[in-house]
This record gives C-alpha cells, structure tokens and sequence, in this order.
C-alpha cells in the first residue's frame, strides 16, 4: 500500500472563507491527497493576542464550513498544544500522528511563504514536509525566489505553487465588511455568516460605522441567526 498523502491547512480562520475551501479542494485533487485537515493555528505567533478572534470559535467556523465534504476535516492539533502555534510544531505532531511513512503537504498562501525566514526554525520545517502555495492568477514567482533566496535555491522542489482564482477573497476583507454592515453572503458559507451574526464577531471594535445601507444590510444578516 502506498504511503498515506495528507494535507494540513494551517491558518487563523478568522473567519474561514470560500478561498480557503477551494483551495484545500484544489490541492486534495492536483495532489492526489487522502485528506485535508484543516488546522485553525489558535495562537499565530506573528498576531498580536487582541487582533485574534478565540481559538474555539475559528475552530467551530471551520467546523461548518467543511461539514459537506468527506476530504476535509479540522484538527485541533494547535488548538490544544499550549503556547504559540508554531508551523514547525505542527508538523512534527502530525508526523507522530501519521508515521515516517506519510506524506505530509503543508497549504498555504504564497504571501505566508515570503515571510518563512520569519517562522520558527524555517531550515527544518522545509526539510520536514511539502509546501502548497496558493496564489492569485498572474502572481509573480520571481518574489518567493528573491524573498527566500537560499532556502529556494535548496529547498524549491517541495515548494509548489497553485493559483486559485478565488484567492482575492481575504479574511480581513470580510471582518472590514462586518464591522462596517456590509453583506458577506457569498463570501463565507451560509452557515459561517449565520455564526458570526449570532456571535457578533467582528463587531465589537466597529466605530459607528455601518449606519445607513450598510448598517441595514447587517441587521438582515443578524436576522438571519
């Protein structure tokens, strides 16, 4: 039997959106992979710790974001550790989880790849598994090489980049759009936006705005809950 191919999906979810589901979909095809864990990172090292929404609710968005498909589940592997949510930890668990045998596929946006040198023990992490870069079309990979330099050069075949259209959808995108009423209908699945309206995420740090159109477009939402 051939060695198991798992993908982590790593990221704060906050909130998990449709760029993230086509993404890991896209992935677990081109790939080939068995599986695609999605790991909300709980405590992101690189985030201040009040610019974070609770660890429980990214995890429970993600939960209802992937109910539909057989492929993806959610680990709690960062969740659950104490301490910062270092990549590298990460990985190391789901080796121990999976065997020395396993495939491990680390997914990604390429923006987070240009700042590896930033992360915990990047020489080590690039050794350990593959990395899935996800793009925007017409993404200019001569910046992952200029940003990496040397880990590229060693490094750059277990570096793969993907590009995916829906990428243009962002987090922040949407935690703005909440905070000032807009409609995220489309953005997130239904049952993410009926989370964050019946918890009043994003919400808290809204400055006023959000009156008028917006404001009403919001309470539609909230309704909804």
């Amino acid at each position: 039997m051939r060695a198991p191919r798992i993908g982590l999906m790593g990221g704060t979810f906050d909130p998990i959106h449709y760029g993230h589901l086509v993404t890991a979909e896209g992935a677990r095809v081109e790939f080939a992979l068995d599986k695609v864990f999605f790991v909300p990172s709980g405590r992101p090292p690189h985030k201040p710790a009040d610019e974070v929404t609770p660890a429980e609710h990214q995890y429970l968005m993600t939960v209802l974001a992937t109910l539909g498909n057989p492929y993806f589940e959610v680990s709690r592997l960062d969740i659950d550790r104490p301490g910062p949510s270092y990549t590298v930890e990460t990985i190391e668990e789901a080796r121990r989880l999976w065997g020395a045998s396993a495939q491990l596929f680390f997914i990604t946006g390429a923006d987070a790849i240009l700042e590896i040198l930033t992360w915990k023990e990047p020489e080590r992490l690039l050794s350990s598994c593959h990395f899935i870069a996800a793009t925007r079309p017409g993404y200019d990979l001569g910046r992952l090489e200029g940003a990496i330099g040397d880990l590229w050069r060693r490094f750059s075949h277990r570096i793969h980049v993907v590009q995916v259209p829906a990428m243009s959808i962002s987090s922040s995108d949407i935690r703005e759009r909440v905070r000032r009423g807009y409609p995220i209908r489309y953005l997130v699945p239904e049952a993410v936006a009926d989370y964050i309206y019946k918890y009043r995420l994003y919400q808290a740090r809204a400055s006023g705005a959000g009156a008028g159109e917006g404001g009403a477009a919001e309470r539609r939402e909230a309704a909804r809950a």
